[in-house]
């Protein structure tokens, strides 16, 4: 099966819009942990995003995968270390994991492909 990641985001934005009118003060508050937890520090944001998405792998969770595909392309993710993040998916998460490993990667090369595309002009 194939997933079309770029439209999911798309499609997703509308409903997370609705969250946030319908449920301001949660949303805002969820915001700033994301904006917090993704912060460069120790770890620089690109190292966040890849965590973000071997998680996503791990509880299987393809919107996760979506969005955290894309900020790790966005953010200068190689297909190795992509790669290599879902190798530590598949360790933690084990036969579901190789799974949704397929979708991240499938993802990630969609949002790669998108961002040369749009560099190339």
């Amino acid at each position: 099966m194939s997933n079309d990641w770029i439209e999911m985001t798309r499609s997703l934005s509308g409903g997370l819009k609705e969250m946030r009118g319908g449920a301001p003060d949660v949303m805002k508050a969820f915001s700033m942990i994301a904006q917090a937890a993704t912060k460069a520090g120790a770890l620089d944001t690109k190292t966040k995003e890849l965590i973000a998405l071997a998680i996503g792998v791990a509880v299987r969770c393809d919107d996760c995968i979506a969005f955290h595909a894309k900020a790790a392309s966005d953010r200068g993710a190689s297909s190795e270390e992509i790669l290599e993040t879902l190798g530590m998916a598949i360790y933690m998460g084990a036969g579901p994991s190789v799974m949704y490993a397929a979708h991240a990667l499938e993802a990630y090369n969609q949002f790669a492909e998108k961002k040369t595309e749009v560099a190339a002009g």
